[in-house]
């Protein structure tokens, strides 16, 4: 009786931000399922490509081009898919995120065929990636935007704190048994995120789709209205790069973290993300987009000094210290992205528009992302860490600036 109390009180719950007869809950079960794949994913990738495949901070900018290419290319891969709604779009993403796992756990680990199947994964992180956030605010109740977004991303990091978590315990055992990680046991991860990401792919067939928007999506979509938006996604994606790709590999290389190290680091910012997630979707509703924007900004200038210099101020065991937690600070401020998404959201005229133009958005800051990807390793071989998070704290200050010419908006009611 007290189980079936608790079910219905979570239920209860997520209706009390989603729309009942949207069907929230697959949606939910998929993210979930998707998010513990991606935890096991990431958990390995960058030792994976450190210590199995030899990839030195140079090959991994390089790396980081083509990982990141099919973000620049999404408005094209999605016009072509425009007569399709969210729904069977993060199907096929999913799908191809499980052949790409899939194919890291068979192929032997050099660096052409690694690259190739991580690109290949990445393509399928990509085409998911914006209709998550679609699906999330079209399922919400009017006036939840922010609180759905946030179940959504602590969902999703409950995922990957548990993954995450397995990871550094395995890898942990491994290391006190005096036995160093074998490719064996990353093959074994990449064919877990492939069974993970075939579960995920079954439970999506029961995720609902409102079925007007199939063949109404716009091909190619940009409008002088979305401009600010557009400006603050390339800024993001030059932020977001330089984190995402170099600050791991900062810890890595320059302070030596193993496989456990580094996944239980993932799994604590995951933890954080879990529980500041609602809280930020909450400050969203609250105090506006236009607030969380700017304050994000300028936390983010003190992270990149943080990251960039903290071996010279401090000792070696303190700096590696203050790096980790820097971590943890940037996975959290990071969230501030879905502000965002609500800005867009309520300057949006139908559901069509909100898609194509979060698809536009992905695109926008990729292009900066390969660009950052490709030079940020070129500039820590030949100058070092320093200059890399100088530009990103610089960039920061520049969104900072552009963020706070934002304008409040008023919400809409909803969007047809």
């Amino acid at each position: 009786m007290s189980k079936s109390l608790k079910r219905e009180g979570v239920a209860s719950y997520i209706y009390s931000i989603f729309k009942k007869e949207q069907g929230a809950i697959p949606f939910l079960l998929v993210l979930l399922l998707q998010s513990l794949a991606y935890g096991f994913y990431k958990g390995v990738q960058d030792n994976y490509l450190a210590q199995i495949v030899d990839v030195n901070a140079f090959e991994r900018g390089v790396l980081e081009f083509f990982r990141e290419l099919p973000g620049l290319l999404l408005i094209f891969i999605l016009a072509f898919l425009y007569r399709l709604s969210e729904a069977k779009i993060m199907k096929i993403g999913i799908f191809v995120m499980g052949l790409g796992s899939l194919g890291l756990a068979l192929i032997p680990a050099h660096v052409v065929p690694v690259f190739f199947f991580i690109t290949i994964f990445s393509f399928g992180d990509h085409i998911a990636l914006p209709m998550k956030s679609t699906i999330a605010l079209e399922h919400s109740q009017e006036g939840k935007e922010g609180m759905a977004l946030g179940m959504m991303n602590s969902i999703v990091n409950a995922g990957n704190v548990t993954s995450l978590l397995i990871v550094s315990f395995v890898f942990y055992i491994f290391r006190r048994v005096g036995t160093s990680a074998s490719i064996s046991s990353f093959r074994l991860t990449y064919l877990i995120v492939a069974v993970l990401m075939g579960l995920s792919l079954v439970i999506s067939g029961s995720m609902k789709s409102k079925a007007v928007n199939e063949g109404r999506r716009q091909r190619l979509y940009f409008r002088k209205k979305y401009f600010k938006f557009y400006m603050l996604e390339v800024f993001y994606g030059a932020r977001k790069q330089i984190f995402l790709t170099f600050a791991p590999y900062v810890i890595i290389l320059h302070y030596g973290a193993d496989t456990s190290s580094i996944s239980l680091l993932l799994a604590i910012s995951a933890l954080c993300s879990i529980v500041c997630s609602p809280l930020i979707g909450k400050l969203i509703d609250r105090l506006g987009y236009k607030t969380i924007m700017v304050a994000d900004t300028i936390v983010l200038v003190f992270v990149c000094i943080l990251y960039g210099f903290s071996h010279r101020i401090f000792a070696p065991n303190v700096a590696f210290i203050v790096v980790c937690v820097n971590f943890v600070l940037d996975t959290v401020i990071s969230l501030a992205s879905m502000a965002t998404n609500v800005y867009v959201r309520n300057i949006s005229d139908s559901q069509e528009e909100l898609t194509a133009t979060l698809t536009t958005g992905i695109s926008v800051n990729h292009l900066i992302s390969i660009i950052i990807a490709f030079f940020g390793g070129y500039i820590w071989q030949v100058v070092g860490i320093e200059l890399l998070f100088i530009i990103s704290a610089v960039l920061g200050l520049f969104n900072s600036l552009f963020a706070a010419t934002v304008p409040s908006v008023k919400k809409k009611k909803a969007i047809a």
